[in-house]
């Protein structure tokens, strides 16, 4: 049987050229949201028929490798995109969702991981799903919030600025409520894998210092409304903790040590 991952640019390169249509669309036609909004699903469920094939095939939820976790987050996007766009009505967010999610598409189709049906005994726990789908759609949901905030930075508009800092506090809202579920989600499967709650284990440490800094950056916002430049700079810090945590903690001395890092 051919492997699923064998056509995997059969499914996403279509899903991604529908993103980016209505990405285009929805940012340089106004009056044809609604038909942006019709290619962006249709690019939706392609690509998660794939995933569906794709996890039915290998026999367990693909989430295990780094590849696998990029093909999660590059499906999440644009589902985020959509809905800040229905919502809000930034224009922007369908084609930096859809440009975002084609990168990590080109990465996976360029540098194919190894994907086996076997998982080692600790992630074969019913909280490992749960786990890792809450950080993947934090991550998405979070990654908006970053760019809301460098273009804050560049608008000269205080209305504007306003608005986006409104914005954002909504979406770190969101993103910290998913955090702290992967964290409970996370100390329950650490109990029942490795007999503790929170061992302190590298990707932990950064879990609860990206979460931290957001629920500091959401203090800041209702202590200091006013100091928007500082806040935003605040925001894009936090995005970069919350990269360390994905897969920075990868190259760093005490992943040697740690059980989240991918591909073991």
């Amino acid at each position: 049987m051919m492997n699923s991952w064998d056509v995997f640019e059969y499914f996403t390169v279509p899903a991604a050229l529908l993103w980016l249509g209505g990405g285009f669309l929805a940012l340089f036609s106004k009056n044809r949201d609604k038909t942006a909004k019709l290619l962006y699903s249709a690019g939706i469920l392609i690509y998660l028929a794939f995933v569906v094939m794709f996890w039915i095939q290998i026999e367990r939820v693909p989430m295990r490798t780094m590849g696998e976790t990029r093909m999660l987050y590059s499906m999440f996007l644009p589902v985020v995109g959509l809905f800040i766009f229905h919502k809000w009505r930034f224009r922007w967010v369908l084609l930096y969702s859809a440009i975002l999610a084609t990168v990590f598409v080109v990465i996976n189709i360029t540098k194919p991981e190894i994907h086996n049906t076997t998982l080692p005994p600790a992630l074969q726990s019913g909280w490992f799903v749960p786990h890792v789908t809450t950080y993947m759609m934090s991550y998405a949901v979070l990654g908006v919030t970053t760019i809301i905030a460098i273009i804050s930075l560049i608008t000269k508009d205080v209305a504007k600025k306003i608005k986006y800092a409104v914005v954002a506090d909504n979406l770190v809202g969101i993103g910290i409520g998913l955090i702290a579920l992967g964290m409970f989600f996370g100390a329950f499967w650490a109990k029942e894998a490795w007999g503790d709650y929170w061992t302190w284990d590298p990707k932990e440490t950064w879990a609860a210092v990206t979460w931290l800094s957001y629920i500091t950056y959401l203090h800041c916002r209702k202590a200091y409304p006013s100091k928007l430049t500082r806040n935003n700079l605040l925001l894009i810090a936090s995005f970069v903790f919350l990269q360390i945590c994905w897969y920075g903690i990868n190259y760093l001395p005490a992943a040697a040590h740690s059980v989240h890092t991918y591909n073991k």
